[in-house]
């Protein structure tokens, strides 16, 4: 016994931490991270230097691929845009000869006819369809209503007349057709020349 009243046996390993050990780490052995030697760091280190090089690399090809994109779509701009002026060149050349003819006015009637329908195939060419919506009904989304006015005989909301032509592409409306509209015979008068 000693002289406090203990056996003389160490109580380290009891409920009571020893001093200067972090608390709940008494008996739990803790092996410290493995001492690498120069070797493994130099290994390590070229592992990180090649990471790094590849990610570098990596965004400098994403980079690259996104600026050769975009240059690629403004290059087919332009050349869609070329193609169809190039297209419209024939056209303005059929209206000098239109201009510079001396004959009467059936010639120049003739050469407005063909300039007109070289125009319209072309547009055709590209895709682009006219629209003359007289006889249906009237299409707000299509059609531009320049006036309303009762029409016998024809249901109302019909496209009577079609002032000038529409024109889309695909689903695309390039410009809308400019119309008359039916309206009933007890239609609201202030509404006959309205511009929708």
């Amino acid at each position: 016994m000693t002289p406090d009243g203990g056996d003389g046996h160490d109580d380290r390993d009891g409920d009571e931490d020893a001093p200067g050990e972090p608390a709940g780490l008494t008996g739990v052995d803790v092996d410290p991270l493995p001492a690498l030697d120069r070797e493994q760091v130099e290994a390590l280190r070229r592992e990180r230097d090649d990471l790094r090089d590849q990610l570098l690399r990596r965004r400098a090809d994403f980079e690259n691929y996104r600026k050769r994109v975009e240059r690629d779509r403004q290059q087919a701009g332009e050349e869609a845009v070329a193609r169809l002026l190039k297209s419209l060149i024939p056209t303005l050349d059929n209206l000098d000869r239109a201009l510079e003819s001396a004959g009467g006015d059936e010639t120049l009637r003739h050469g407005v006819e063909l300039t007109r329908r070289e125009l319209l195939a072309l547009l055709e060419r590209e895709g682009v369809k006219v629209e003359d919506p007289a006889g249906q009904p009237f299409d707000p989304e299509r059609h531009q209503a320049l006036s309303h006015e009762v029409a016998p005989g024809r249901r109302e909301g019909t496209v009577v007349e079609c002032f000038r032509k529409g024109y889309s592409l695909g689903d695309r409306l390039l410009r809308p057709a400019l119309v008359k509209v039916a309206k009933g015979p007890g239609g609201d008068e202030r509404g006959s020349n309205a511009v929708h």
